[in-house]
């Protein structure tokens, strides 16, 4: 099967209910800059077209990529979203990259080594750092969204790592960012206050 080239499609999962956070993440603000920006600028480097699955557009110029399935399915349903969006192309790319709203600190070569480790058009490709799978960083092939939304639709708990444990999935790891005040996970998450505050730590010296 035909390898993907870099994809030039990133799609940022924004649809959860930051319930942990307390408030909207797009209302998120890390020295400055509302961590949506923050990873719409991250993708732009790595020169991808870069939308939003959301259900608004949150104050950005990002195009909207709505949820294709009705009501709240975790971020599966972002995840289908954006495969439909890359088939719907004109010039559609074998796979999609996602990343979510919440991880401010991205790889600037995320989507060249995810890529790198695709053996066909059919991989799925996640991003591992700290020895952890992050489900939701990853470079998805547009060729499995039928096969996801029977998936979403089905009576089992739609979760992205059962999703995977069905297909062949490769991972690329990525090490820790060395900065003064310690090292820094790259998928770090803010999901929660004391998560932001501790983002304050590392910002000045990832930018």
């Amino acid at each position: 099967m035909p390898l993907p080239s870099v994809p030039a499609v990133a799609i940022i999962l924004a649809g959860g209910l930051s319930r942990r956070m307390g408030r909207d993440k797009a209302e998120v603000l890390l020295a400055g800059t509302r961590l949506v920006d923050r990873v719409d600028a991250r993708l732009r480097y790595q020169n991808l077209s870069v939308f939003l699955n959301a259900s608004d557009d949150l104050g950005t110029s990002l195009p909207l990529v709505p949820d294709t399935l009705q009501g709240h399915r975790g971020p599966l349903a972002g995840i289908l979203a954006a495969m439909r969006h890359g088939a719907s192309l004109p010039d559609p790319t074998s796979h999609v990259l996602t990343v979510p709203i919440d991880s401010p600190f991205i790889p600037l070569d995320l989507a060249a080594r995810l890529t790198a480790a695709a053996t066909s058009d059919e991989s799925i490709v996640i991003a591992v750092s700290q020895g952890a799978l992050h489900p939701v960083v990853g470079l998805w092939p547009i060729r499995l969204a039928d096969e996801l939304q029977a998936f979403l639709e089905g009576p089992e708990n739609p979760r992205v790592k059962t999703f995977l444990s069905l297909h062949e999935v490769r991972t690329v790891e990525f090490a820790d960012i060395d900065t003064p005040v310690g090292p820094l996970d790259p998928f770090f998450n803010v999901n929660t206050p004391e998560d932001l505050q501790l983002a304050h730590r590392y910002v000045e010296f990832v930018g």
